[in-house]
Order: C-alpha cells, then structure tokens, then sequence
C-alpha cells in the first residue's frame, strides 16, 4: 500500500511535470512566433529603406545631371560674354562713336534637359 500511495505521488508529480513541459513549449512557440513577426516586419521595412535610398539616389544623379548641364551652359555663355567684351574694348579704342551705341542685352532662354541614369 505504501508503495502505490507512492506511486501515485510519483504520477502526480510526474503529471505536474509534463504540463509545466508542455506550457513551457507553448510559451516558446509564442515567444519564436512574435520574434518571427518582429524579423518580417524588420525585413520589410529594411527592403522599403532600401527602395527609398534608391530613389534617392536616382533623384540626387538626376540633380546631379541637370548641374553639369548648367554648369556647362553658363560656362558658354560666360565664354561668349567674354568675348564681346573683348571685341567691344578692342573696337571703342579705335571708334568712339561706339561709345553712344546701347549695350548689349542677352536673353537666357532655359533648356530642358532630361537624365539618363
């Protein structure tokens, strides 16, 4: 008798076992669970920051373009300008009726420009 007074203290306590076991299991699904959700959200919001920097990037090469583009047109026309200068120095020297003449206007017309990235 002693011994099945023990043996069901040893189920009990084996019982008690299992069910601690098997919560333990369960709280581990739901912890590995929400970490799974936390890493996909983590990945999803890595990849929309990916994508974002990659516009950004295109926008700031297409900035960049249309910049060597000016820089290149104003650098003509500052050649240009130069130039008029010069043959307007070198021809007031010998005609001073030039003098009266109106100075020249110049009209910046814009160009589009379209990038190729």
């Amino acid at each position: 008798q002693a011994r099945l007074v023990e043996m069901e203290s040893l189920r009990g306590a084996h019982q008690s076992l299992e069910r601690q076991l098997q919560e333990l299991e369960e709280r581990h699904n739901a912890e590995a669970a929400g970490l799974q959700d936390t890493i996909g959200q983590l990945e999803d919001d890595l990849r929309n920051t990916k994508n974002e920097m990659a516009r950004h990037l295109r926008e700031y090469q297409d900035l960049l373009n249309v910049k060597m583009a000016l820089d290149i047109e104003i650098a003509a026309y500052r050649k240009l300008l130069e130039g008029e200068e010069t043959l307007f120095n070198m021809g007031s020297g010998g005609l001073p009726s030039l003098n009266s003449l109106p100075s020249p206007t110049y009209s910046f017309q814009p160009r589009s420009f379209s990038s190729s990235t």
